[in-house]
């Protein structure tokens, strides 16, 4: 038996926040240590990217730790974009 294949796939994480908070590190399931990752700051209402707040490595099991943390209020949001990996898929 073969593994399903989604029909549709983000390249990328979004991340979104009911409360003020400061992020150290987050996680990407299934990123393999290593790998670029984009980080963008994106509008509360849009979703829409408003600029480039850092780039980052992943590490051990996937956890991304900030060279320094992103400051986000509540209603805000990133998103993380990880470089295509070895053959082109994210």
């Amino acid at each position: 038996m073969t593994g399903m294949l989604p029909l549709y796939h983000d390249p990328h994480f979004t991340f979104r926040f009911g409360e003020n908070r400061i992020i150290p590190r987050f996680h990407l399931e299934g990123i393999e240590s290593g790998r670029p990752v984009a980080v963008y700051r994106i509008d509360p209402d849009s979703g829409d990217r408003l600029g480039l707040l850092l780039t980052a490595t992943v590490g051990e099991n996937g956890w991304v730790d900030l060279p320094e943390p992103i400051r986000v209020q509540a209603g805000e949001g990133f998103i993380a974009v990880p470089e295509p990996a070895q053959g082109g898929r994210p």
